[in-house]
């Protein structure tokens, strides 16, 4: 990757219906070249997927808890079933495997506090071997990106 496209890439980041006409003239391309480089920047997996970013609380998912889980199961086996139970919760917006003094960080989207319950219910009971499952609930979104700094790049 070099620095156009970087650009190519923060432009998308910020509006993904831009036309490769307007996303070439920003970077001084053509629009042949500047079409090839998207592709070929999908085809290598940088470009993941073209979504929409929708309004939590406007769709009924406005409750952010994060939920940190402590386990004593460490083996491969044990891992790739707990990703695969993870992947089932359409709650679970993000499941990362941790450093330091939790196994696992959860980010939980949820419409209110008796849902969560549900989930939080729901996942105890089917996902075993989890000793410890704590979760703080966001009071307020200061920052929320999907944007990565490519500037650093």
């Amino acid at each position: 990757m070099d620095s156009i496209d970087n650009k190519i890439l923060n432009l998308l980041q910020q509006d993904i219906t831009l036309p490769v006409a307007e996303i070439a003239e920003r970077v001084n391309l053509s629009t042949t070249p500047c079409w090839k480089r998207i592709k070929r920047l999908e085809e290598n997996g940088v470009i993941k997927a073209r979504v929409a970013l929708l309004d939590s609380a406007k769709v009924g998912a406005g409750v952010s808890v994060f939920v940190h889980i402590k386990t004593q199961q460490h083996e491969e086996q044990w891992l790739t079933r707990f990703a695969h139970s993870i992947s089932r919760f359409d709650e679970v917006m993000e499941c990362y495997r941790m450093a330091g003094e939790w196994d696992y960080l959860l980010r939980v989207a949820t419409r209110d506090i008796e849902s969560f319950d549900r989930f939080y219910k729901k996942l105890i009971s089917e996902v075993d071997g989890l000793t410890d499952v704590t979760s703080s609930f966001a009071m307020e979104e200061i920052k929320f990106s999907t944007r990565l700094p490519l500037s650093n790049c």
